[in-house]
């Protein structure tokens, strides 16, 4: 377990350090700078000391400077937000995209997993049926649609919860559970097609033979072999539920990270949009990570291969 562990932690540093240069490569491909922004141009010769003050008139020079900047966990200043540096934008951002992402990942844990159970369980009857609508449909809605929808339905209508905004324990279920919709739909799938295989396999007929009861063999034989799937899918949906939430964020008027990110493509602010970067590679790279162990401590023979 601790040498694959030290494998999966060096490759997981040669592949954040590959997208970092891949990152900066496009940024610097793109034309234009900060200082080019807004209606109200600057000199050519105060925008070409600029440049030179923040080391940006080299390219070579500004990916080795920000590279040791990031080292630090410092990523410098922010062009797009006037006296917040980077590291102050995804301090304040961060924490909110997080707690979007993974209690969206909790619901569609929590609802996913025993609908798909009960899915596989009760082939071909009427919860099979709703559960491969559900499918259907979580996978076909956008979530801008399915948000919008919930915001008028809920919050306008309803008035259940706060129809956007940040900062209270409320603001938090509508984004989640509209988030947490395209996830949970793969997960029942995941799940409904794990179970049946898993099912269908000789150690469950062994089981079975043996007396065990049908709750057992459900839940733990079968079940635990059924969750692999799922846990493949988990590491980069966890990931894309708390980086890119934009759209959720953009319905309910949330200052998450994902606005920040695209703020600073849309402003070429280099600073935030590599510090963006970085942080969401990590986070992917991290929670891939932590599916592996958690494989490892569900199949014992997978960290034998690794």
């Amino acid at each position: 377990m601790t040498r694959m562990l030290v494998r999966r932690l060096l490759a997981g540093l040669l592949t954040i350090a590959c997208i970092y240069a891949i990152t900066f490569t496009m940024v610097v491909s793109i034309p234009g700078n900060p200082f080019q922004q807004g209606q109200h141009r600057l000199s050519s010769d105060v925008e070409s000391a600029l440049l030179a003050r923040y080391h940006m008139d080299n390219n070579w020079l500004y990916f080795w400077e920000f590279l040791r900047g990031a080292v630090r966990l410092d990523f410098g200043p922010t062009f797009t937000y006037a006296d917040w540096t980077c590291n102050q934008i995804i301090a304040a951002s961060l924490p909110i995209s997080m707690s979007i992402g993974l209690a969206a990942m909790l619901i569609a844990l929590m609802v996913g997993v025993p609908i798909g159970v009960t899915s596989a369980v009760r082939r071909h009857s009427w919860l099979d049926i709703s559960a491969t609508t559900l499918i259907l449909t979580g996978i076909s809605l956008p979530t801008f649609v399915t948000g919008s929808a919930l915001l008028i339905a809920v919050g306008v209508k309803l008035q259940l919860a706060p129809v956007g905004g940040w900062g209270t324990l409320s603001h938090l279920p509508l984004p989640a559970i509209t988030l947490s919709l395209p996830f949970m739909a793969y997960i029942v799938r995941l799940t409904r097609a794990g179970m049946i295989d898993a099912l269908s396999a000789d150690f469950v007929r062994t089981a079975i033979a043996k007396g065990a009861s049908r709750q057992r063999v459900i839940w733990r034989h079968a079940l635990p072999v059924a969750l692999l799937p799922v846990l493949s899918f988990l590491g980069p949906a966890t990931a894309q539920a708390v980086t890119g939430s934009f759209v959720v964020e953009k319905v309910f008027g949330i200052p998450g990270m994902g606005q920040h990110f695209v703020n600073a493509a849309l402003n070429r602010d280099p600073g935030l949009l590599l510090g963006a970067v970085l942080v969401f590679s990590t986070l992917l790279v991290a929670f891939n990570i932590v599916v592996d162990l958690l494989y490892a401590a569900l199949d014992p023979r997978i960290s034998e291969a690794l």
